[in-house]
């Protein structure tokens, strides 16, 4: 590990000295991720893109790209665009991006089964912002609006998620 890495621990998300509380899939952290599941995948994940909702908030750091109406996420593991972004009309199983909530206001993307998905493996796993503290994601992992947005100014080039190997249950 580094010190630019985000860090997942039993008491958040340690990312440059300070922990954040967050939530993760319903299911726990996985070694062995597959569509659907709930579960956080354990490893080592590059950040490698920003998404942000432009009618609701300025431009969060100079990589960010806009969410625009009509974006959706492949999550159909029969596509050839699974876990990818795509947009409308798409017939396919997906994700709207542009949401009616305000989970996906801010989004940061991880390399998880990425660029080249294995097909089940599991499809996006992002950084958002959470439902409620301590409700659980479909597998990503979740934090308050204001912590999302200050760990996005604060991330560089080298930062990755790291998610441990879950602990044996005793």
């Amino acid at each position: 590990m580094t010190p630019s890495d985000m860090v997942l621990t039993p008491m958040g998300l340690r990312f440059r000295g300070v922990t954040y509380p967050c939530t993760v899939g319903r299911s726990g952290v996985t070694l062995n991720k597959r569509e659907g599941d709930g579960a956080t995948p354990a490893g080592v994940h590059r950040i490698v893109g920003c998404l942000y909702r432009p009618d609701r908030m300025s431009r969060p750091c100079d990589w960010a790209l806009p969410i625009r109406p009509g974006d959706l996420w492949s999550d159909d593991p029969r596509h050839e665009d699974y876990n990818l972004m795509v947009r409308v009309p798409y017939s396919w199983s997906a994700e709207r991006l542009f949401r009616g909530d305000r989970l996906y206001d801010l989004v940061l993307l991880t390399d998880w089964n990425w660029p080249y998905a294995e097909r089940g493996r599991g499809s996006a796993i992002f950084l958002h912002r959470w439902r409620a503290p301590g409700r659980p994601t479909e597998g990503c992992i979740a934090l308050s609006p204001g912590h999302l947005r200050r760990i996005v100014t604060k991330i560089g080039y080298d930062t990755r998620l790291v998610v441990p190997e879950p602990m044996a249950r005793r």
